[in-house]
């Protein structure tokens, strides 16, 4: 029985409406029942909070919706379509998580912010109809841990695949694009597997140098190379009864790849300058952005070891291949930046959310990333606008309008073109950075210049490889 007041007079539309629970009334959920309750595709069944003056208490019994002080008065309903937890308390969502019906779906604050954001849009245009239509429900494809990696049909089996796969010991490969989140699929394969409570070690093998390698993965004994003074315990054997990731594996050179392929045949090593073969516990993920099928053809990854680590692949989507995800992950990643940057940023415009939807994105989500991370910091509002998007995302930047000449030409030409040239460093030499991970090496390449030059134009405009990088170091991390 409910402990709060019960409409018993609210007559209901008797053709199918999403059935919504509320719990937390605070004064972010004022707006959204007043948004919800707009919709006619919408009944909302209940609002829960402890606190009976709650200003979202107060709207709902002004609007003839029942209230509560317990959410088990209605979470039990076999009728309820969704609840909508307002409270940022984690254990709250976890015990809502269990006692809720099946079917019912849960989502927390950050989608009920997407969702407010994406009606109040709506009812100005259709622009993004279907993302809008998206936000009802979260993610099915989740894994142990409530991780929500996407509600499109191919994250959908990367889910499946990571939830077969993780229980058992198979070494997992990982291929994607660069940025699509090959490592935090290997994360989370771990996180999911019998040895969770083991560690993670993370190598990225383009790290490391080519004459150190074998060294660090496998070890080396006293006097077994110049500069060996004391034994040294590689990564694999550090890895016993964990979990190995071996990032970027398509650019391990020829010689280390025949003793990987021994290692996953025998599950044994022997250290440089060793005599004693060690027999060491270890699951193998490995990752590549590369193109093995053509680097086997010119004899550049063994042909062996691909089909070897090929027997459980995960294939992971570039970003303009799952554009329904990019919304709510737009959202994730501004609801933690804005909590990094102490900003009460809460709201992504609709043109600016339809430039991300339509952008091609081949940085994927290593580049919204970091867009809504630099739109964050540049906004001075509650809301991120096309205009703080950088220049080579802004819609003009790809029409003739870009070329014009500027409307204020007070500053001289010699100072216009300053400008320019400063402005088309900084996004190209961003843009490189982005699309290799932030590693400079990668970037000069692809930028065709010398090292030493394209670390001057960093310098220059002070830019920070730590931006474009995913996540912490990626040379060696435990977990």
């Amino acid at each position: 029985m409910s402990t709060g007041k019960k409409n018993t007079d609210v007559v209901v539309n008797q053709k199918f409406r999403i059935r919504v629970l509320i719990i937390g009334a605070g004064s972010t959920s004022a707006p959204m029942i007043k948004l919800l309750i707009n919709d006619q595709s919408i009944s909302i069944s209940a609002v829960v909070d402890k606190d009976a003056g709650a200003p979202g208490i107060a709207l709902a019994e002004q609007l003839g919706i029942s209230t509560s002080k317990n959410y088990h008065d209605f979470i039990e309903d076999n009728n309820l379509d969704m609840i909508i937890n307002m409270v940022e308390n984690p254990a709250l969502h976890q015990k809502l998580a269990k006692e809720k019906p099946l079917h019912t779906i849960l989502i927390g604050q950050s989608s009920a912010m997407l969702i407010w954001t994406m009606l109040g849009e709506h009812k100005k245009k259709k622009i993004l109809k279907d993302t809008f239509r998206s936000t009802w429900t979260t993610t099915h494809g989740q894994i142990a841990g409530g991780f929500i990696i996407g509600r499109g049909d191919k994250m959908q089996e990367v889910g499946r695949l990571i939830s077969q796969v993780s229980p058992t010991s198979t070494a997992v490969f990982i291929r994607g694009e660069s940025g699509t989140g090959k490592e935090l699929v290997a994360r989370m394969v771990h996180k999911n597997s019998i040895l969770h409570e083991s560690h993670l070690i993370t190598v990225n093998c383009t790290a490391l140098s080519p004459t150190l390698i074998e060294s660090e993965l496998f070890g080396h004994k006293k006097g077994a190379f110049t500069g060996a003074h004391s034994d040294h315990i590689g990564l694999f054997e550090r890895s016993h009864n964990g979990t190995l990731f071996l990032d970027e594996i398509g650019d391990m050179p020829s010689a280390l790849q025949a003793k990987l392929l021994r290692f996953l045949q025998s599950g044994e090593i022997r250290p440089i300058g060793g005599i004693e073969v060690k027999k060491v516990n270890v699951r193998i993920i490995a990752a590549t952005n590369r193109d093995l099928e053509a680097a086997m053809e010119k004899d550049e990854f063994r042909m062996d070891l691909f089909y070897r680590l090929n027997a459980f692949t995960i294939h992971l989507p570039p970003l303009r291949e799952r554009k329904e995800d990019i919304p709510q992950l737009a959202y994730t990643f501004l609801k933690n930046v804005k909590a990094k940057l102490n900003k009460s940023i809460s709201k992504i415009s609709l043109e600016a959310m339809s430039i991300f939807v339509e952008h091609n994105w081949p940085g994927n989500i290593r580049e919204l990333r970091n867009v809504v991370e630099r739109a964050a910091v540049l906004t001075s509002s509650y809301e991120i606008k096309a205009r703080h998007l950088p220049l080579y995302l802004q819609p003009q930047h790809s029409s003739e309008s870009s070329r014009a000449i500027p409307k204020n030409l007070n500053e001289g030409f010699m100072a216009l073109k300053a400008k320019a040239i400063n402005t088309f460093e900084y996004e190209v030499v961003s843009k490189y950075l982005l699309e290799n991970g932030g590693n400079v090496s990668r970037a000069a390449s692809a930028a065709r210049v010398p090292r030493r030059t394209f670390q001057r134009l960093m310098s220059k405009h002070k830019i920070n490889t730590d931006t474009f990088k995913a996540g912490e170091s990626s040379q060696q991390k435990r977990e």
